[in-house]
């Protein structure tokens, strides 16, 4: 067996071991930092493509749905596709956003759109329009407040979720939407 000789380690070869570390994690730092930048680019281009299905779901459900709920009976002259923030009328701190929203003298619907629509979407809506309704009493509107969700995609399971809560549910079939309503359905005034 050959015996390993090491030479004896010297004050300079242990100074460019630590400068050639240095060195190496500088690089490390820059990838690192890079990979950051990266990943927040990623995230913010995400986040726009995710407003541009909404807002092409919006401009798919606006055009048509007037006319759809009026053929029910509701008599909406007011139509305001491109949504509405809503706030605190005392504080004026923003509380929620309706994307669609159709209104008469008796009634104000409020419509949001989802590309998929899912069981936590219905939820946070029964949520929206609960705000909705504490505004409309400060402001003093008697209006029933009602809400629909239309949606590209959905579940049996989902569908059925929001009726049940009350929603109406507009999907999209084919080039337009349709509105199809279930036996025995109740809609929910809030």
């Amino acid at each position: 067996m050959q015996e390993l000789q090491s030479e004896p380690l010297t004050f300079e070869k242990v100074w460019a071991a630590l400068m050639e570390n240095r060195e190496q994690m500088k690089e490390t730092d820059q990838k690192i930092q890079e990979t950051d930048r990266i990943v927040k680019e990623v995230s913010k281009q995400i986040g726009k493509l995710g407003n541009s299905f909404g807002e092409l779901a919006e401009h798919l459900v606006a055009p048509g749905i007037v006319e759809k709920f009026n053929d029910l009976g509701f008599g909406f002259y007011g139509i305001s596709p491109k949504g509405r923030l809503f706030a605190d009328p005392i504080t004026k701190k923003y509380l929620t956003e309706v994307d669609i929203i159709l209104e008469n003298s008796e009634i104000f619907m409020a419509i949001e759109v989802k590309s998929k629509l899912r069981m936590q979407d219905v939820t946070d809506h029964i949520t929206r329009m609960e705000l909705l309704r504490r505004i409309a009493d400060a402001m003093n509107d008697k209006r029933k407040y009602q809400g629909a969700i239309a949606t590209a995609i959905v579940t049996n399971e989902t569908r059925d979720y929001a009726h049940k809560s009350g929603f109406y549910v507009i999907e999209q079939s084919g080039d337009t939407m349709k509105l199809e309503i279930p036996e025995g359905f109740v809609p929910r005034a809030w």
